[in-house]
């Protein structure tokens, strides 16, 4: 990343306000664990169904709900986390942490995005499996959990490192 396109994020009157305000950062951080929460406890139970856990309950409604739950927390964490990264632009680019933490976020969302266009609908509809998950349904689920559970564990390195 341009060091002067850094520069200039932080020195935005939004970044400005956000570092001085006693009250309005703490909030935004709320708000970025927030999403983070529901993205992380929609996901892991629904990675769980997909690895074959819960073989007796039907695929269908869990994705429904979970994956609306768990894209409305990415949602949040995204934009947040944006208000966030402009406080201390120029540090967050250069924390390895950080950009692994983007790394694995890009990677568990393009996961997500993949297994949605590539599921087909009956699987969805099919009756709960008697024996284990499609092949593909397992590693969907395994790639998600190993993502964001790293994702997760980068995101508080990244306050203490």
């Amino acid at each position: 990343m341009s060091g002067e396109w850094l520069v200039a994020l932080e020195a935005t009157a939004l970044a400005g306000a956000l570092r001085s305000s006693v009250w309005v950062y703490p909030l935004v951080n709320a708000a970025h664990i927030l999403g983070v929460a529901l993205l992380v406890g929609a996901i892991i139970p629904l990675d769980l169904r997909l690895l074959g856990a819960w073989r007796s309950v039907p695929l269908a409604p869990l994705w429904r709900v979970l994956t609306r739950t768990a894209g409305a927390g990415l949602a949040l964490a995204i934009v947040f986390g944006s208000l966030l990264f402009i406080t201390g632009a120029t540090e967050y680019a250069a924390s390895g942490l950080f950009l692994s933490k983007m790394a694995v976020v890009a990677m568990g969302t393009a996961n997500a995005l993949a297994l949605r266009l590539a599921l087909p609908a009956e699987l969805l509809h099919m009756p709960p499996p008697t024996g284990k998950s499609p092949g593909r349904l397992r590693l969907a689920g395994g790639i998600s959990l190993a993502a964001w559970l790293t994702a997760l564990t980068l995101g508080r390195f990244v306050g203490y490192f």
